[in-house]
C-alpha cells in the first residue's frame, strides 16, 4: 500500500475547471464507474435508472453559511474563515496572518458591532474565536459582514456573485453550519427527486457541516503524516433505523457526496450496523481501509493530490479511478465543485 502523496497525482488542463454550475442542475454528465467492463457517459438526470427499487439514497442536508470575514486587529488586516462551532459556543477559525494574534486580542469587522475575542492560538493558521453575538444577531452579523468561501479554483477576481449564493446551495440544504457546499448535491432538482421516488428508491438526509479544512492542500509528501480537521455531524435515530432497514431489505446504500460517505463510515459499527450519531468525525478514508457501511457513491471530480481521491480510490480502486478519470479528461468532463459527477461502486482491492 502506498503512502506516496504523489502517487495520486494526475494533470487537469485548466479548462476543466467549472466556473458555473451546469443548467438545468440535472443535465450535468455523469460517469458511470462499474466494477469492471468499460465506463459509460451518462446524465446525472439518468440516475433513476442506475439505481434498483429499494436502495436508500442518503444526502447531506447542511447548509452553506457566509463563512469568510474581514476582520481588524488595530491596523492589521487579518482574513478569518470559520470553520466549526465548538461546544462551549466559541469558533475554530481559520485566519491568514494568525501569527499577529494573541490570546486577548479583539477582532473588529467594520463597522458591525459584533467583536470577536481571540482565545487561543494553534501552530497551523487555526484560532478559536468568541464572537460577542450569538445565535439569531449572530447569523445576522454573517449575512451582513459574511461572504461565500468559495474554492480558490472558482475564479471570483471581484469576490462571489448573487448567482453564487444560490448555485452554491443544494436542495437538501437545511441545516446551517458548513463552509463548503456538499457539492454532489448541486445536482439534484425537483424533477430528478420526483423521478428517484418514482423509481422506488427510498430517500434519506444526515447532516454533516463541512469545515475549512476541505480547502487545505496536503503538506507533507507522506499520507501518513497528514491529519484531518475535524467536522460536525448528525444521524438521527430515526435516519439509522431507516438506512439499516433498507439494508436488511437487500437495499444498497447510495452516499450522495463523500460527506455523506464519511458520516455514515464513523456512525457505522464492524457488523455493518448505522448508529446515531452527534459530535465530530475527522475520519481520514485511503486505500487499505474496510468500508462497512456505503456501497454506491455520488461524487464530483476531485482535486490530484488531495484526501478526496485518495478516498474514491479507496471506494472505487486505485488504477480504476485513475482509468475512470482519464477518460473523463480526455471527454471533456467538468470538474470539481460546480462540475460534472461520476457514480461509483464499491470494490475491493486494486491497490498501487
Amino acid at each position: 500500500m502506498t503512502d506516496l502523496v504523489s502517487d495520486f497525482d494526475f494533470t487537469l488542463p485548466p479548462a476543466r475547471i467549472a466556473d458555473h454550475p451546469a443548467r438545468p442542475r440535472d443535465s450535468a454528465r455523469l460517469l458511470d464507474v462499474p466494477v469492471a467492463g468499460p465506463f459509460i457517459d451518462r446524465h446525472v438526470r439518468d440516475l433513476p435508472g442506475c439505481l434498483r427499487a429499494g436502495d436508500i439514497l442518503v444526502a447531506n442536508d447542511t447548509a452553506v453559511i457566509p463563512a469568510q470575514l474581514a476582520a481588524m486587529r488595530g491596523e492589521a488586516k487579518i482574513g478569518i474563515t470559520l470553520d466549526r462551532i465548538l461546544p462551549d459556543g466559541s469558533w475554530h477559525v481559520l485566519a491568514r496572518n494568525a501569527r499577529r494574534l494573541r490570546p486577548g486580542d479583539t477582532l473588529t469587522f467594520g463597522r458591525s458591532p459584533v467583536t470577536a475575542e481571540v482565545i487561543s492560538r494553534g501552530d497551523a493558521g487555526d484560532v478559536t474565536l468568541r464572537f460577542s453575538a450569538e445565535g439569531a444577531a449572530f447569523d445576522q452579523f454573517l449575512h451582513d459582514a459574511g461572504k461565500l468561501a468559495l474554492p480558490p479554483y472558482i475564479a471570483r477576481p471581484d469576490g462571489p456573485t448573487e448567482a453564487d449564493r444560490k448555485d452554491y446551495s443544494t436542495i437538501f440544504a437545511q441545516h446551517r453550519g458548513a463552509v463548503a457546499a456538499p457539492t454532489a448535491g448541486l445536482h439534484f432538482t425537483p424533477d430528478l427527486l420526483g423521478a428517484l421516488d418514482r423509481a422506488g428508491v427510498i430517500r434519506q438526509t444526515l447532516t454533516l457541516h463541512v469545515g475549512a479544512g476541505t480547502f487545505l492542500p496536503m503538506r507533507s509528501d507522506q499520507i501518513s503524516a497528514h491529519r484531518m480537521h475535524a467536522e460536525r455531524g448528525t444521524i438521527s435515530p430515526h435516519a439509522a433505523q431507516r438506512i439499516n432497514a433498507a439494508r436488511a431489505a437487500g437495499g444498497r446504500i447510495v452516499a450522495v457526496g463523500t460527506t455523506s460517505l464519511r458520516l455514515l463510515e464513523s456512525a457505522t459499527d464492524e457488523n455493518g450496523i448505522v448508529h446515531p450519531f452527534h459530535g465530530e468525525t475527522s475520519i481520514f478514508i485511503r486505500p487499505g481501509y474496510r468500508f462497512r457501511a456505503v456501497d454506491v457513491l455520488l461524487t464530483n471530480f476531485h482535486l490530484p493530490r488531495s484526501t478526496l481521491f485518495m478516498l474514491v480510490c479507496a471506494f472505487g480502486g486505485h488504477r480504476r479511478m485513475q482509468a475512470a478519470y482519464a477518460h473523463a479528461i480526455a471527454s471533456g468532463y467538468r470538474f470539481y465543485s460546480y462540475g460534472d459527477a461520476c457514480l461509483l461502486h464499491r470494490t475491493e482491492g486494486d491497490l498501487p
